[in-house]
Formats: structure tokens, sequence, C-alpha cells
């Protein structure tokens, strides 16, 4: 029989599982894109974004700051979705050191053959062990810490002092 864990051991065992839960169903819908064929998660990530923003594309800057994957690599993740066509990176006309990611007919022919997939991933691999209850505390507690660190958050440990 398991004993009861102390506060500071609940919240490392809770980090501990979001860590594993991430793994374990990102690997199996990465599985699920590669033998669907479609593009992998971290093209996807950045398709997404591009389909998403209002402009005809994104600042690499502000795409960088969007994706959620791969957010180290984007430029270098870009450099090859244009190799293969699905995005083209544009110099900005007035600051030329402004580079924007578009989206090519491709790129949304791309986006849309692997949403399906990737949204019956997440439903099969994700939300399918949870009960509908247990979804929509887990979404509450996970988007309480994720806006806890947007720019500007309060800072709980500077509200202790």
């Amino acid at each position: 029989m398991r004993l009861p864990l102390r506060t500071d051991e609940l919240g490392i065992e809770a980090w501990r599982s979001v860590l594993l839960a991430y793994n374990a169903a990102l690997r199996a819908i990465e599985a699920e894109l590669d033998r669907a064929g479609t593009v992998p998660l971290t093209w996807y990530d950045v398709l997404l974004e591009l389909q998403a923003a209002e402009a005809p594309g994104l600042r690499m800057r502000d795409l960088a700051d969007r994706v959620v994957l791969s957010r180290t690599r984007v430029s270098r993740l870009v450099d090859e979705m244009a190799a293969a066509g699905l995005v083209r990176k544009e110099t900005d006309g007035q600051d030329r050191r402004v580079v924007w990611a578009v989206l090519t007919d491709e790129g949304r022919t791309a986006f849309r053959k692997t949403v399906p997939v990737y949204l019956g991933g997440i439903e099969k691999h994700f939300a399918a062990h949870l009960t509908d209850d247990e979804k929509q505390v887990t979404a509450a507690a996970l988007l309480k810490v994720a806006h806890a660190h947007r720019p500007g958050a309060c800072d709980p440990a500077k509200e202790e002092t």
C-alpha cells in the first residue's frame, strides 16, 4: 500500500506525471503521423501557427514565440520546410532585417492532410484515457500553470515576501 505523499512530493509527482504522459502521447502521435505519411509533428506545429496567422505569414521571431514543440529550432525547421515547398521565406519590404515565414499552397494541403491524423491521435492517445471531469480538471490546472508564466504575470515567489 502506498503512503500518502507530502505536499512537496505531490508537486514533484504531478510534474513527473505531466512529463510521462506528454512523452508517451507525443511519441504515439508522432508514430501515427509517420505511418500515415504526413508531415512530422514539429512541422505540423509550424504549419498550424502559420495557418492561424491573420497576416499572410509570421515574422520568424513571432513564429518562434508561438510554436510549442521546437522553439529553439524554428529557423532550421522553416529552412527544411521551405526546401520541401511547404513554406517560403520572404524578406520584409520595409525592414530587410525581418524575415517572414509564409505558408504555400503545398503547405496548406499538407496541413489539411495532417489535421485528422493529429486530432485522432490526441483522442486515442490522450483524451480517451480521461473522464470528462478529469479533462476539465487537467485543462484548468495546466492552463493555470501556463498563464502564471506568461510575460507580465505575477511571480508567486515574489508575492510571498
